[in-house]
């Protein structure tokens, strides 16, 4: 890479901040290429040269909280719609998880661009991100992103019999959907009626379609982990900080 790229381009790529975070911080003249202040926004760069960002703006972000939610059916992930609530209106003392370890005080200002990184359909339950940090949304839904999410599914299948072995395996690798194939998943039998998902993708409603596929109908789905974040003991419809020792 030699040509030039948009200076906030180049450093949500570094992973100094997100494109939106780092445009706010040019225009408040925050951000350093070679050590002069650029405050241009469009700026470009070129790859070899240093970009550094003020005090100011490392101290904006470490404010940034980011929750997990225990997301009950009912409940859509981003916006209103069709008269369902968005998942952002369980964040409030009262269904703070009583056992959160964190030392995090609540306060309303944390709902200020308090954002889902990544989606769970309205029927589906379990482990919601939502963050008010940019570089943990483009870790979790960035182009590039290849960290695991685990589900529990409970199944039902439509056809006589039992899921063919033939049929397991392609779950595992070999479906396609939307005329693409399917990244390689981990799906395995974990007693008769529920398969565990290991999937490093997030189509939409890509698991109900896969099991679809192969003749199987989901009577209940739930997130359980996101890379190395689990949704663990957090009771459904309560929330917790997510600790500063616990990453994706």
């Amino acid at each position: 890479m030699t040509e030039p790229v948009r200076l906030s381009k180049r450093m949500s790529e570094l992973g100094l901040s997100s494109r939106r975070e780092a445009d706010d911080w040019i225009a408040k003249g925050w951000v350093r290429v070679d050590g002069k202040v650029v405050s241009e926004l469009g700026s470009k760069v070129l790859p070899h040269q240093k970009i550094t960002v003020e005090r100011q703006a490392a101290a904006e972000q470490s404010k940034r909280v980011t929750v997990l939610i225990n997301k009950p059916v009912g409940y859509v992930s981003g916006q209103a719609e069709d008269g369902y609530k968005p998942a952002v209106t369980l964040v409030k003392p009262e269904n703070r998880w009583p056992d959160d370890p964190s030392p995090e005080q609540f306060h309303p200002t944390q709902l200020r661009s308090l954002v889902p990184a990544g989606r769970l359909d309205i029927d589906s339950v379990g482990l919601l991100v939502l963050t008010q940090d940019g570089r943990i949304a483009k870790q979790l839904i960035g182009e590039s992103t290849s960290i695991e999410k685990e589900y529990l599914v409970r199944v039902q299948y439509t056809k006589p019999g039992a899921l063919p072995e033939a049929d397991l395996r392609k779950l595992n690798h070999g479906l396609w959907m939307d005329g693409k194939p399917l990244l390689p998943a981990k799906v395995r039998w974990q007693n008769d009626d529920q398969l565990s998902f290991t999937l490093k993708e997030g189509r939409k409603r890509q698991i109900r379609r896969m099991c679809d596929m192969v003749g199987l109908k989901v009577i209940g789905l739930k997130r359980v982990r996101i890379g190395k974040v689990k949704l663990g003991d957090l009771p459904p419809g309560q929330w917790r900080y997510l600790r500063p020792d616990e990453q994706f």
